[in-house]
C-alpha cells in the first residue's frame, strides 16, 4: 500500500509517498480502507520534532491521526460493527490507503468521507478546552484565531451551552465566524480594545499560537482562564497548555448527535491528493483556515 512517511525530522520536504505493509486491526481495533485523513496541526509538529521530549517516535514513521473510511477488518473483541460499515475516528498512520483506528463511529448520514475527516480531532479538542477553561452558561469566551477547524468547533460547541463567544480572525473570516454566533473581530494592532468594546472576557483560548498569551491573561485577570493549544511557552505565563487528548469515544458520540441534529458543520476549506501531503501541511502552517483541510485518498 501507499502510506506518507518521514524519515527525518523537518519541514514539509520532509514527507515521501512510500509502499509500506499493510497493518492490521488487533484487538479493539478496526482496519479501514481510508477514503479521506484530516491535517491537524499536531502533525506538522509531530513531523518538526516538537514533541520528541514528552512523547519521543522512532524513525522512519508515518503520520496522521484522523480518518474516515470503510471497514474491512474488525480486531478481537469489536463489536457493533462489520466489515463495509462506514465510519470516522481516530488512529495512527493515516495518511495512507489503510489505517488502523482506535476509536470511531459511524458516520451520520448525509456526511461525505472529506468532512468526516475533518471532525475527530478538531471536537476532542474543542470540548477538552472548553471544560479544561472552566468557562460556563452565560459567561463569555474568547477564541484567539476562531476560523480553524478546533475554532469552528468550539463557536459551535460553546453555542450550544449557552456562552458567548467572541471571535478573533482575519478580515475574510469575520463573516464566517459571525455566521458560527460568534461576535467577531480582527487580530493585529488595536485587537485587544477591539475586543473589549465587544463585552467582558471570562475566559480564553489560544488556538493558533501568535505570541497573544500575555494580553489574553490581561484580558481575563486570571491566567488559570486562559488555555492553550498552540503556544508552548503558555506555562512560562502561568497558563495551562493543553495537549493530553481526552477521550475520543466520548467525543466522537457528540460529534455524531450535534451532526445529526444539525448543530455542528466544519467545512473543508480545501483537499489535496495523498501525493501532496506536504502541501497541505505548508497551508496548515500558514494558518487562516476557515474550517478543515483534508487529504483525499
Amino acid at each position: 500500500m501507499k502510506r506518507v512517511n518521514f524519515a527525518e525530522f523537518g519541514g514539509p520536504d520532509v514527507l515521501r509517498l512510500v509502499d509500506a505493509e499493510e497493518p492490521h486491526a488487533g484487538p479493539g481495533q478496526v482496519r479501514v480502507a481510508v477514503r479521506a485523513a484530516g491535517v491537524n496541526p499536531h502533525d506538522w509538529r509531530v513531523r518538526e520534532g516538537q514533541f520528541q521530549q514528552v512523547h519521543p517516535i522512532e524513525l522512519p514513521t508515518g503520520i496522521g491521526l484522523d480518518a474516515a473510511g470503510v471497514v474491512d477488518e474488525v480486531g478481537e473483541g469489536v463489536e457493533g460493527v462489520a466489515a463495509g460499515d462506514h465510519v470516522f475516528g481516530e488512529g495512527s498512520d493515516t495518511y495512507a490507503e489503510f489505517a488502523v483506528l482506535s476509536a470511531w463511529a459511524r458516520m451520520p448520514e448525509g456526511l461525505t468521507f472529506e468532512e468526516a475527516a475533518g471532525y475527530p480531532s478538531v471536537v476532542e479538542t474543542a470540548l477538552r478546552i472548553i471544560s479544561q477553561v472552566g468557562v460556563r452558561p452565560g459567561q463569555t469566551l474568547l477564541a484567539s484565531g476562531a476560523s480553524g477547524g478546533v475554532g469552528s468547533a468550539v463557536l459551535q460547541l460553546a453555542r450550544e451551552r449557552g456562552i458567548t463567544v467572541i471571535g478573533t480572525a482575519g478580515a475574510a473570516n469575520l463573516d464566517y465566524l459571525r455566521g458560527l454566533g460568534a461576535l467577531a473581530t480582527t487580530y493585529g494592532e488595536g485587537w485587544v480594545e477591539r475586543v473589549r468594546q465587544l463585552g467582558r472576557v471570562d475566559a480564553a483560548l489560544d488556538l493558533a499560537g501568535s505570541g497573544v498569551i500575555r494580553e489574553l491573561v490581561e484580558l481575563t485577570g486570571d491566567p488559570h482562564k486562559v488555555v492553550s493549544i498552540a503556544d508552548l511557552s503558555a506555562p512560562d505565563h502561568g497558563v495551562r497548555f493543553s495537549g493530553v487528548a481526552g477521550s475520543m469515544p466520548d467525543a466522537l458520540v457528540e460529534a455524531v448527535d450535534l451532526i445529526s441534529r444539525g448543530k455542528l458543520h466544519i467545512p473543508v476549506e480545501k483537499t489535496y491528493p495523498l501525493a501532496d501531503a506536504s502541501a497541505a501541511h505548508i497551508d496548515s502552517q500558514a494558518g487562516h483556515t476557515r474550517g478543515r483541510r483534508v487529504i483525499v485518498v
